[in-house]
């Protein structure tokens, strides 16, 4: 029994000192990233978050699915999801969550963070004060958990603020802003002509189910009334079927303020969701919803704008737009500069304006780190950017993909004893630049350095390697309803010639075109280099379409067939590495309407968007190519890049190979302790993390099997089930060896093995 007198001074919770390498403030995706990558880099890591569960707006808590540069698969971003630990996350979540359950999400974050001996975390628990050794210094945080009474004074050396309103640099003092900029301060077409303090709001989700019998409803006092649902503008988009996060325009807040209002602005959508579902449940306006049930309504309203930090570069929508090349890229986006009314559902205007890019664009290293506090990353929604430029940069995948850099970056300067200034110096950066590409980050057109690494001083052969020659029919046509293209990865030279077989349901005519983008690594078709109208009479045919005459680089190239409703064409079961069919198609939930107009004057550029359909859909076009394209090979796996770029850059084995294998040969005996295998994930798959229903658990040209030999026949190592981009396969003890044999399991019957990259340690 514990006993204690009456005490006439206040008592004192428990104080808790912890004393750390590196603190992340806020447990969002980016947060959660930054720590696993800097703890798994070798730092000590205190991950500090205010609530329950981890994940932010992807967690149970506001169940908002996390979508990055793939904008669910309705741009014109080939191979552009997220790599490094969201991939690895992303892809956890598909083999055990396809079915989109948020509170699987939770426990597959959770059980990544506490994987990690390096990390300490704290939930429940809010950062509330920064103390300075000076005035541009952090000397630590504190932070006090409402679940044990105990305050934290958690001490660093590096902070990381990846709260989302910024709390963390708020306390320190960093220059900030709230609102939007001018027009003319950063020459952005899309900004107001005058600074003003438009925010984008918040929503609250809620989801439905169908129950076994009638369910009544009687809405609670504070909701709105049918009549005054009925009279908020944007509710005219309701529908009875939608659930979850299809009910991201349920908005409001940007005209309050969104850090110190936000249980104001969180009543406000309380009373707005719960008004809905009376209004239609009992307005009698919506049809079969007699057994319909409320299953769950949010307790916190997802937070998309408040403050944003001021770094040594402030990203701008030119930037976005124009794809501007940086020296200290660590990150990139892809999502569009998606603006929405500040007025939230009771605005007249469309829900949203969203406005792409042709292709990805990168973020610099410069976004991240404070110009005022010299120990302070910034991660997630709050980085350096424009009003304009956070439209895009805010979305999730996008903040974990730029906090995992930040913890890589904080670790390096641990290693080095560096401040995160430091790193701007060329060769640093370089280095933060080759360790996250390691690490399959996925900075496009920035290679890998392999010279180092002994796999450079190998020959590497193959047992078979697939050329682009013929892609086999099946029994399934695709309607030319709409138009399609093949996207094929092509050597610079002359262009091959195309055979396809295809139906008419009369004499009509067809037109193809070859079409190449004019930047050679975006996937956006805007340059045609040779169209031909082909005359078809009615019934099945093989069609020819020369491209000979025509000379291109090496790029990729759309092979396109134009939209004639009277015409199939004959599709294969094949999926191949680094190729893809897309369709000239709208896709509305990223107000993709088949091509993009712009504004006049707003800077943006007017362009026709080709994108994949999902799988099941979306069959490569059954072909032959006449010469075959030599898109495979094993110098690509070593040539630094670890997804499609301008090339394949991949080494595909034939499909008749049934036993495909690599050999790795050295002039002389290595001391090897493990190898690094990059896969075919399919980074052009978006992997919306809940209510979305994926059709498989695995991305279907990932090599599931495989084993490592040596020289006589004994196996090192054996790998069964993948499903991951990145495989390290230690070996049981250190091998001193000339030769590693790799034989891999082909996916499929119709998928053939295939590798981006392998390396030695």
């Amino acid at each position: 029994m514990f006993k204690q007198s009456f005490s006439q001074v206040t008592r004192q919770n428990k104080v808790e000192t912890i004393n750390t390498d590196f603190v992340v403030a806020g447990g969002g995706l980016a947060g959660v990233c930054a720590a696993i990558s800097a703890a798994r880099a070798g730092s000590n890591v205190v991950l500090i978050q205010d609530r329950p569960v981890l994940g932010g707006n992807a967690s149970s808590e506001v169940r908002l699915w996390a979508l990055g540069a793939t904008s669910h698969m309705g741009n014109n971003n080939r191979w552009s999801r997220e790599g490094g630990v969201i991939d690895e996350i992303m892809l956890d979540n598909l083999r055990q969550n396809h079915q989109g359950n948020p509170l699987i999400f939770d426990a597959i974050l959770l059980d990544k963070v506490k994987s990690e001996a390096n990390i300490t975390l704290l939930l429940n628990t809010a950062a509330y004060q920064v103390n300075k050794i000076d005035d541009h210094t952090i000397k630590s945080i504190d932070a006090f958990c409402s679940q044990n009474s105990t305050h934290y004074q958690v001490n660093a050396s590096l902070f990381c603020d990846a709260t989302g309103d910024g709390l963390v640099a708020f306390n320190a003092g960093a220059a900030f802003r709230i609102g939007a900029e001018a027009k003319h301060e950063f020459d952005e077409g899309l900004a107001p002509e005058e600074a003003n303090d438009d925010l984008l709001g918040h929503t609250l989700f809620f989801y439905s189910k169908r129950a076994d019998a009638p369910v009544e409803y009687k809405a609670p006092s504070f909701a709105y009334t049918q009549e005054e649902i009925g009279a908020i503008p944007r509710c005219k988009n309701l529908s009875e079927t939608d659930s979850g996060c299809k009910f991201w325009w349920i908005e409001y807040g940007g005209v309050r303020d969104t850090i110190y209002e936000t249980e104001d602005i969180k009543w406000e959508l309380w009373k707005i969701v719960y008004g809905i579902w009376d209004y239609i449940k009992n307005s009698g306006e919506f049809e079969d919803v007699d057994d319909l049930t409320l299953e769950w309504i949010g307790t916190v309203p997802g937070k998309r704008e408040s403050r944003r930090f001021e770094g040594e570069y402030m990203l701008t929508q030119r930037d976005i737009v124009e794809q501007t090349q940086f020296e200290d890229a660590i990150s990139f986006g892809g999502w569009a500069i998606d603006i929405h009314p500040a007025e939230g559902v009771y605005s007249n205007k469309p829900a949203c304006s969203q406005f792409h890019s042709k292709g990805v664009y990168q973020i610099p290293y410069r976004c991240f780190i404070s110009r005022d506090i010299h120990n302070l990353y910034y991660a997630g929604r709050i980085i350096s950017a424009t009003h304009m430029a956070f439209g895009s940069t805010r979305v999730m995948i996008t903040c974990a993909h730029g906090g995992q850099a930040v913890g890589e970056a904080a670790a390096m300067c641990k290693d080095l004893a560096l401040l995160p200034k430091d790193i701007l110096e060329t060769s640093n950066m370089k280095t933060l630049q080759n360790r996250l590409n390691s690490k399959g980050h996925g900075l496009a057109g920035i290679e890998l350095d392999l010279s180092t690494n002994i796999i450079s001083n190998a020959k590497i052969s193959a047992s078979s390697t697939l050329e682009i020659t013929r892609l086999p029919a099946s029994d399934e046509w695709l309607n030319l309803a709409q138009p399609v293209a093949q996207l094929l990865p092509f050597n610079a030279g002359k262009a091959p010639t195309f055979s396809f077989i295809v139906n008419a349901e009369k004499a009509t005519e067809l037109t193809l075109e070859l079409r190449v983008s004019d930047k050679a690594f975006n996937y956006t078709p805007e340059v045609v280099l040779k169209s031909q109208t082909l005359q078809l009479q009615a019934g099945e045919q093989s069609i020819e379409f020369d491209c000979s005459d025509v000379n291109i680089g090496e790029q990729y190239g759309f092979v396109t067939l134009l939209g004639n409703e009277a015409i199939s064409v004959q599709t294969t079961d094949q999926l191949l590495t680094g190729t893809c069919s897309v369709f000239k198609k709208v896709h509305k939930a990223v107000s993709n309407t088949g091509k993009q107009e712009a504004p006049a004057n707003s800077g943006i550029d007017e362009f026709e968007f080709w994108t994949p359909e999902r799988r099941p859909k979306g069959q490569n076009l059954a072909m032959t190519v006449t010469p075959a394209i030599q898109a495979y090979s094993t110098e690509s796996l070593t040539n630094g890049h670890l997804r499609p770029w301008l090339k394949a850059n991949a080494w595909v084995a034939d499909l008749t190979d049934e036993q495909p294998t690599l050999t790795v040969k050295w002039p002389t005996p290595q001391e090897i302790s493990g190898i690094q295998l990059y896969f075919d994930t399919d980074t052009d798959h978006a992997l919306e993390t809940v209510l979305m229903v994926h059709p498989e658990k695995r991305m279907p040209y990932t090599v599931q099997n495989y084993r490592v030999k040596l020289a006589d026949g004994s196996v090192i190592a054996e790998v069964t089930d993948n499903y991951q981009t990145i495989n390290n396969v230690a070996f049981e003890k250190p091998i001193s060896a000339d030769t590693l044999i790799i034989e891999f399991e082909h996916p499929s019957q119709q998928v053939p093995a295939s590798l981006f990259s392998i390396h030695c340690w």
